[in-house]
């Protein structure tokens, strides 16, 4: 049974809603503006299905989804806003701060029933992927901070793509990103906050990638994507992309406020039986990458002895 977090100021809509819920077999909890709501929804047992209202008294709805988002909770909450509002800018903003899904008041109670269902079995199955990444052969393949392949995962899904292409022909590029100046991060920060930074980075370095290219916790502060069927030409554009894509926004840790890059190394497999040499040139040309940023404060993607220099967008 899911309890539905039900926060809306108008205590006769609520009572009508909460009857409803039960009738349905969720467990119904009832506040009556937006602090209550942020704070029953950021307890270690909150409710994973709420149902907020857009005005309030206190936080709106919009500050509370944005609030929970931002604390980014081990468990997801799914959250259904519910509101008068009814332009289409209104739900574009109210799908921007975090909301799952919108209804528009006066509510049709089977429409509310199908949405509720939904968000549960998207619950559903986070609760059984939870499950499943606790099993032995989960965990001896993935990194426990980011969730991503650990550097044995990687290594092996470089070597099964590596053989598959050769057999068909096609490449498969290997790129090696490492977080800029992260000793002094953890130097000034603290190794806590250092953690926090690379859990925030992993989903960012896979955001650009296909669907068929993996990405893996190398070790520290590195990660390697592995991208079949991926010419080193294209390999660089996703580089780039990668650079700007984890530079864009700023991360707020603790007392770290404040934007971190990558430096990149690329290379190519040449030969589906030369991983180890694929990945030896990679971390070569992301040394010589370092190495050029620092001395001339551009961002430089590098591969096999050669690089690509563009100015640096920090």
């Amino acid at each position: 049974m899911f309890t539905v977090l039900i926060a809306d100021d108008d205590r006769i809509s609520c009572t009508l809603l909460g009857s409803l819920l039960t009738k349905w077999g969720y467990q119904a909890e009832i506040v009556h503006n937006g602090d209550d709501a942020l704070r029953e929804l950021l307890k270690r047992d909150g409710s994973s299905l709420a149902i907020l209202d857009w005005m309030m008294p206190g936080l709106d709805g919009i500050q509370v989804l944005k609030k929970l988002r931002a604390a980014q909770r081990e468990s997801y909450t799914y959250v259904l806003l519910l509101t008068s509002k009814g332009q289409k800018e209104d739900l574009l903003q109210g799908l921007d701060a975090g909301a799952d899904d919108y209804l528009k008041k006066p509510f049709d109670a089977q429409e509310l029933r199908a949405r509720l269902r939904v968000g549960a079995r998207i619950l559903g199955l986070e609760r059984r992927l939870a499950c499943a990444m606790e099993t032995p052969e989960y965990r001896a393949t993935h990194d426990p901070l980011t969730g991503l392949y650990n550097r044995t995962g990687i290594i092996e899904v470089l070597k099964r793509e590596a053989s598959r292409c050769d057999r068909t022909g096609q490449k498969v590029s290997v790129l090696i990103a490492e977080v800029d100046h992260f000793k002094n991060i953890n130097d000034t920060h603290g190794r806590m906050v250092g953690d926090q930074i690379i859990k925030q980075l992993a989903p960012k370095m896979g955001s650009d990638l296909r669907p068929h290219d993996s990405v893996g916790r190398y070790g520290g502060e590195q990660f390697l994507v592995v991208a079949p069927n991926c010419s080193l030409s294209h390999a660089m554009a996703v580089a780039d992309r990668l650079g700007l894509t984890v530079a864009k926004d700023k991360l707020a840790i603790g007392q770290f406020n404040g934007t971190v890059t990558v430096s990149v190394g690329v290379s190519t497999v040449k030969n589906g039986l030369e991983t180890d040499t694929a990945v030896r040139e990679a971390e070569r040309a992301l040394e010589q990458s370092k190495k050029e940023k620092d001395a001339t404060e551009t961002r430089s993607v590098h591969w096999g002895g050669k690089h690509d220099q563009s100015p640096d967008r920090r």
